[in-house]
């Protein structure tokens, strides 16, 4: 075949391609499945959520969470004072976005107008979480890590459903 006839059926290819892709277009005003699989709203009571909970509720219970906590403080740690501190200021962060920046200002993707505040964020709380570890290791030893995790899990399966 020549080169021109190539260059021919492909052109004549692509004008079949597209009045085929055309005719199969979806008049404006119909819904398709997919449209209805995002309207249907995600249940706020779900099993892992339910889990977490219950499972942060029992370990407070059963190991005297706040107890321990309120021993640690007495005794004038400083990895708890300095983790509680840290802690303290990611939750000043996340209410400053959730408060001001969304209630206030209208402003629903903060995280893109405004990167540098998950990094502050992520990086206050991992260093909070080191802290707590710490002050808490001589208590419960390599269950420490666990047992705050649990917790944290917990409040924040309890904070969803809000």
């Amino acid at each position: 075949m020549a080169a021109g006839q190539e260059g021919d059926l492909e052109v004549e290819f692509r004008k079949r391609i597209f009045v085929q892709i055309d005719s199969q277009k979806i008049p404006e005003g119909t819904a398709t499945v997919t449209d209805e699989k995002k309207e249907k709203p995600i249940p706020k009571f779900n099993i892992h959520s339910v889990f977490w909970i219950v499972a942060a509720v029992s370990v407070t219970y059963y190991i005297g969470f706040f107890d321990v906590v309120h021993e640690v403080l007495q005794q004038g740690c400083m990895w708890m004072l300095t983790g509680i501190m840290l802690l303290m200021i990611c939750l000043s962060v996340a209410l400053y976005c959730i408060i001001y920046l969304e209630g206030q200002c209208g402003i629903s993707d903060y995280d893109k107008q405004y990167p540098a505040l998950v990094f502050i964020t992520v990086s206050v709380f991992t260093a909070a979480a080191v802290c707590c570890n710490i002050a808490l290791w001589s208590v419960w030893s390599v269950l420490t890590p666990v047992i705050l995790f649990t917790q944290f899990m917990g409040v924040v399966m309890l904070i969803s459903l809000f």
